[in-house]
């Protein structure tokens, strides 16, 4: 019996070059065609036939894409990859019943308190308080690998409605504060602010705006995905922003993407279109005349956030924003835009092949020399930092962009 999930269009814009193949982190670890870009278009595009079953096989050759969508930078024919892995992760959870224990991690582990931040705050309080009487090793082994990705320190705090812009005043700019930021980063969304202030920003952030929604897309609960998007829309509309501004590239490529989410929604599209127009990364809004070098001996490295680097199309503005600080300093990293494991809840719902990548982005930043590592996103940051713990690499930070560059 065949379904229509999938656009057929798009599936055949596929030529099966193979190009994509030295780009996709997990057919470069297993070598398994069913795990490389066009492998799992076949896939696809067999289950859509009827020709493939939704049974535990094909599923998992689907799961273990991380949607990173390096295989779309690399596509000479345009291939729309993650809007057919979405498509066809809809049609698996839809149809698909999954084992007790990732009913478990993805019904409620991730999707029920992921994405709110009041229970985030109240699922890490058990996490403090073994740490605080270092009870870690009582721990089993998987439960140890998770605390592991909670950064030591948590910042919590939120940040006010408006701020002032210093200086000169160029306008109003929204500012998203994100699900995992707001509760783990909040001194990097202060950062965030404060060098929007510097370049003249009034820094506007609603407290009515939710999660962008990349979680429930990323999984295929796509409906949940809209319900997100119309609540950031109308807590954003009606104001005079020139800008909407996120500092996770893991939200902004989901952020930007609101008019494609609500395409078939009458009632909502041109607002999710205007939306989205307004969207900007963090680095692509700040200026870099204002942003002055250090004076340290220090090596500086970057990784490129998959949905930043691939997804958005942004690659050479973080990287002149952080040479303009580390100067002669910087050093390019070898296999930068390869994915780290992290992909959302990847490195929970996937943690086997999610160590190997972080296993390998480690061992590239170790080999560069560099001492600190910067990067854009919040999930990049944590896989990274227990990455380099794991290797006892203490000699190396890893910071986000924004803290990197404060004064």
């Amino acid at each position: 019996m065949t379904s229509n999930f999938l656009n057929e269009t798009k599936a055949l814009a596929c030529v099966h070059c193979g190009l994509c193949l030295s780009s996709c982190p997990t057919y470069l670890e297993t070598g398994n065609e069913n795990d490389s870009p066009r492998g799992r278009i076949y896939l696809m595009r067999a289950i859509q036939a009827g020709k493939l079953g939704l049974d535990a096989r094909p599923v998992d050759h689907i799961d273990l894409c991380l949607g990173c969508r390096a295989c779309e930078t690399a596509c000479p024919s345009g291939v729309q990859y993650g809007s057919l892995l979405e498509e066809t992760r809809e049609y698996i959870e839809k149809n698909h019943r999954r084992s007790i224990y990732q009913r478990v991690l993805r019904r409620w582990v991730i999707e029920k308190i992921f994405p709110f931040p009041w229970r985030m705050r109240i699922a890490l309080f058990p996490v403090r308080l073994i740490r605080f009487l270092r009870l870690e090793k009582l721990l089993p082994k998987p439960a140890r690998e998770i605390m592991g990705l909670v950064p030591s320190k948590i910042s919590g705090t939120r940040l006010e409605f408006k701020r002032a812009a210093k200086g000169e005043i160029k306008g109003d700019v929204g500012f998203i504060e994100g699900c995992v930021m707001q509760v783990m980063f909040g001194d990097t969304n202060n950062s965030s602010a404060n060098l929007l202030q510097r370049d003249g920003w009034n820094v506007v952030t609603p407290k009515d705006q939710g999660c962008c929604g990349a979680l429930y897309a990323h999984s295929g609960q796509m409906e949940k995905a809209r319900d997100c998007a119309r609540k950031n829309i109308a807590a954003f509309e009606g104001m005079p922003l020139k800008a909407i501004i996120i500092n996770a590239a893991g939200c902004g490529s989901t952020l930007v993407e609101y008019g494609h989410l609500l395409k078939d929604d009458p009632d909502w599209v041109d607002r999710a279109e205007e939306f989205s127009a307004k969207v900007k990364d963090l680095v692509t809004w700040l200026d870099e005349s204002n942003i002055s070098s250090v004076n340290s001996s220090e090596k500086v490295t970057y990784h490129d956030a998959c949905h930043l680097c691939h997804a958005q199309g942004i690659s050479l503005k973080p990287r002149q924003l952080v040479k303009a600080r580390a100067g002669d300093n910087f050093i390019e990293l070898d296999e930068s835009d390869l994915c780290c494991g992290s992909a959302g809840s990847y490195n929970l719902t996937e943690p086997s092949m999610a160590k190997k990548l972080q296993s390998r982005k480690v061992r590239n930043i170790i080999e560069s020399s560099a001492n600190v590592v910067v990067t854009t996103n919040p999930g990049c940051l944590l896989q990274i930092q227990e990455g380099l713990e794991k290797e006892k690499a203490s000699h190396i930070r890893a910071v986000h962009i924004a803290d990197y560059l404060k004064d």
